[in-house]
């Protein structure tokens, strides 16, 4: 368009749709005699405008915020037109309206939502996936992200999306409430939903889909677990425990394995045939990315771990899978779990994940591996992750000189310090 070309902003009553005395502000765009009308949200009294210059009048009712919202519409539709112009962009009267009215030029919303955003952000995590940057396991979990915010706004608003520009921090609070109350995931998993969820939005906020983040005041906050753990009579219950069932001598061996290396299930259970390795110090080492956050992970083989492997060289099965041991669906291992430990006697519950808490606990920080050491080889990518286990490690401390204190000196619990 040539700037000679006439443009015009005219804002007006309508007097045709007035209502209970009550008229309507209009604003109508004009390009070379070709208008576009823009209905506003406000009805006023005719006799408080003014005409001439297309306002309130002074000392009218809601003057200042009525006189405030046509100069910014007037303004708005005028930065379009010159951007338009700057742009070598075709111009029309309705395309600027649709453009103020933040749709496109057929007249369809441009607004993103929060669907399109997780869409998007899911997309280019693939193609990282595609190229091994990241695991799969990581794109499931924003996934399931998106299915429950999308449950939340379902059960809360009764709509299949939300607008970004229409959240506020209510909707993080909300959401936080949703998973706790109405799916009663505790607080830890709930709080790492909402991490992803702030990490999408950050995201639109990047690619100028919204201008803040309004979630940022809302601090998700990590509640350390009990977490269980084996002591080191119960893990050497299980591994002299005579087992005649071979698919139970099998998780026993597994489960072992990860005590005394601190591998994870999901680790584990990919470890092919040739995975063990010499390092510079001339001892067998396992080194391997975690699946989980993609660190690496390495670690020196204690004999006990040396011996499980070598039992399973010639396992027909490892040999014609490929894999180091003979490790189970997630699904299986965990119920096979459940059965050994009722063989066995220990009245825990055991799980993947307390094979690796014993490694953390039991075999390395209980026996004085420092805590630097530990973090190295159970691959965190920060060492407060690892002084969880620390914790564990002063309490199991604190319990046995309790019994020490019971049995030595009976009776000495109410001693206070005089003074």
């Amino acid at each position: 368009m040539k700037n000679k070309d006439q443009f015009k902003v005219l804002i007006y009553l309508n007097n045709q749709r007035a209502i209970n005395g009550l008229t309507p502000i209009y604003v109508r765009i004009l390009i070379n005699g070709v208008r576009s009308v823009i209905a506003t949200r406000h009805f006023v009294n005719p006799n408080h405008w003014n005409s001439r210059t297309s306002q309130m009048k002074p000392g009218s009712p809601n003057e200042i915020t009525i006189n405030s919202y046509l100069n910014d519409v007037r303004a708005q539709i005028n930065q379009h037109y010159f951007h338009l112009i700057a742009t070598k962009s075709e111009i029309t009267a309705k395309i600027l309206k649709n453009l103020f009215l933040g749709l496109d030029e057929v007249g369809k919303s441009n607004e993103k939502s929060i669907t399109e955003a997780f869409d998007y952000h899911n997309l280019k995590m693939l193609d990282m996936v595609k190229i091994g940057k990241i695991s799969p396991q990581t794109l499931m979990k924003f996934k399931i992200t998106k299915n429950k915010v999308l449950e939340f706004i379902k059960l809360n608003y009764n709509k299949k999306d939300y607008p970004l520009s229409e959240l506020r921090l209510r909707f993080v609070t909300e959401f936080e409430h949703f998973l706790l109350t109405k799916q009663s995931i505790n607080r830890n998993t709930a709080h790492k939903y909402i991490k992803h969820l702030k990490k999408v939005i950050n995201m639109a906020v990047g690619l100028d889909w919204m201008n803040k983040n309004p979630f940022t005041q809302f601090k998700c906050v990590y509640v350390s677990p009990d977490r269980k753990v084996l002591n080191q009579d119960e893990l050497d219950l299980l591994i002299n425990k005579e087992l005649k069932i071979e698919r139970m001598r099998n998780v026993r061996d597994v489960f072992v394995f990860c005590c005394y290396t601190g591998f994870a299930y999901a680790d584990v259970f990919q470890f092919e045939h040739d995975a063990v390795i010499k390092g510079l110090d001339g001892e067998y080492w396992i080194s391997k990315n975690r699946q989980k956050t993609g660190t690496k992970e390495s670690v020196p083989l204690l004999p006990i771990a040396l011996e499980i492997i070598n039992s399973y060289r010639d396992d027909e099965y490892c040999i014609k899978h490929n894999k180091l041991l003979p490790v189970n669906s997630n699904q299986k291992y965990n119920a096979y779990l459940k059965e050994l430990a009722d063989i066995c006697g220990i009245d825990k519950h055991l799980t993947t994940h307390i094979a690796r808490h014993t490694f953390a606990t039991t075999v390395t920080l209980a026996n004085g591996v420092p805590i630097e050491t530990v973090s190295s080889m159970l691959g965190h990518t920060n060492i407060r992750t690892t002084q969880i286990y620390a914790k564990v490690v002063e309490k199991k401390v604190s319990e046995d000189m309790q019994n020490l204190k019971a049995k030595l000196f009976p009776g000495s619990n109410n001693m206070k310090i005089v003074g």
